[in-house]
């Protein structure tokens, strides 16, 4: 892992450093792009192809039913089981408390507004299952849905090598009451919930996390279609700010959690001191060979990097410039930068808080912004499922107090029908 000085760093060699996952020769976009053709002209044959072609799996057909998920979440041993329903429990708490009804505002006298939300009638999750299987995700996406009031939740999976998805997954769709998973990854998935096919409905917003084709093409389905998505969330990220009360075995731990996501994963150390970089990168070279997923891991540690930082607010500065899907303070004076933090996904405070526990069951989402997403945009929430529509009413005394107004504001920018519309109100109204 290399080390940089942020004090010897320009501007330009600052916001160089912060770049990630560019396709610079949109190549990405091409092959994306040319998926998204296939499918679009030629439907399910498009996706049984690439199952065979991506996933190595021959498929018969392209979802599993409610019988056959219960008979693989049937294989969960007991405490499996109970792990995931403490996740469930604690997500949905959390989330629960998101939806609440809005204030009626009387704006002046007679003029009263407000708003309500209505769920999106029809979402669709991407579940991740390449290199990793993610049922965490299935949670973190359902939940929210499902207390949105989402009338229907298409959910797309890509196919294990049994042609099935994994058990964990089945669980949790039991849990959420979703009886139908269809087999479909990467970006073939995106382009089948944003068109349909005969198998596979057409939805109104896509959800969930993948790798650089996903984030591609939900992009691309964005700028060309209807279909609206939660957000660009590319590879997997954790900044993790470091000072002398910091525990290095605990970073080591939390840089190499992140980095085992994938090999285009990014794992940044922000220290005050060099020691602890130095203890840090000890830590990973005893702890990186034991795991079971260590090469990818290794990968993604050699694409990260250590920033050497003169004091927390220096290390916020640079946090904020590369704005973090995920942001660790990893001090116990956290609360003296809490305050400063502007760009960020979501946020472990001190030395007992690793990123797991965001990721499965403490109650927050995990779906967030990457790569420097986190600038504009929020984590999934149940905000993310429905649509906040505005209403108004106007008394008779209302259209007196502010038909002139309006009136005057019409023939300014000589919009004479707008105006119209308020005098003949206001004539009945004498």
């Amino acid at each position: 892992m290399k080390t940089y000085k942020y004090s010897e760093l320009s501007e330009s060699e600052l916001r160089e450093l912060v770049q990630r996952n560019v396709d610079p020769a949109n190549e990405i976009r091409t092959i994306v792009e040319e998926i998204i053709a296939n499918v679009r002209k030629h439907g399910d044959n498009a996706l049984l192809e690439y199952a065979y072609k991506f996933d190595k799996v021959e498929l018969q057909k392209l979802y599993l039913d409610k019988d056959e998920l219960a008979e693989l979440a049937s294989t969960l041993q007991t405490e499996q089981k109970a792990a995931l329903e403490t996740a469930y429990n604690n997500i949905r708490k959390f989330h629960s408390a998101q939806l609440k009804a809005e204030d009626k505002i009387e704006t002046m006298p007679g003029v009263t507004c407000w708003r309500e939300a209505r769920a999106i009638e029809r979402v669709g999750l991407y579940i991740p299952g390449g290199s990793a299987v993610l049922p965490s995700t299935l949670l973190m996406l359902g939940i929210p849905a499902q207390i949105a009031g989402c009338k229907e939740i298409v959910v797309c999976s890509p196919p294990q090598k049994s042609g099935k998805v994994n058990a964990f997954i089945a669980y949790v769709a039991q849990l959420l009451g979703v009886e139908k998973i269809y087999l479909a990854g990467g970006a073939q998935a995106v382009a089948a919930m944003a068109y349909g096919t005969k198998t596979i409905p057409a939805v109104d917003k896509i959800f969930g996390p993948g790798n650089q084709f996903v984030t591609k093409a939900k992009t691309i389905i964005q700028s060309t279609t209807t279909c609206a998505i939660d957000m660009p969330a590319g590879p997997s990220e954790v900044l993790i700010i470091a000072d002398e009360t910091s525990n290095p075995e605990f970073i080591a731990a939390d840089l190499l959690a992140q980095a085992e996501h994938g090999a285009d994963s990014q794992s940044i150390l922000v220290a005050t001191s060099r020691v602890i970089i130095d203890s840090a990168i000890d830590a990973m070279e005893r702890q990186l060979p034991v795991l079971p997923r260590a090469e990818i891991a290794g990968k993604a540690i050699e694409n990260s990097y250590a920033v050497l930082v003169n004091d927390l607010k220096q290390a916020m500065a640079f946090s904020n410039l590369y704005a973090p899907e995920h942001l660790i303070l990893a001090t116990e004076n956290w609360q003296q930068i809490t305050g400063d933090i502007v760009n960020a996904g979501s946020i472990f405070l001190g030395n007992l808080t690793p990123e797991s526990v965001g990721d499965y069951a403490s109650g927050t989402n995990h779906t967030l912004p990457t790569s420097a997403y986190a600038r504009a945009y929020s984590g999934v929430s149940v905000d993310s499922f429905v649509k906040k529509i505005t209403f108004q009413h106007i008394t008779p005394d209302g259209i007196k107090n502010i038909g002139p107004s309006v009136e005057i504001l019409a023939e300014l920018e000589g919009l004479h029908a707008h105006k119209n519309a308020v005098s003949v109100r206001l004539e009945k109204n004498k």
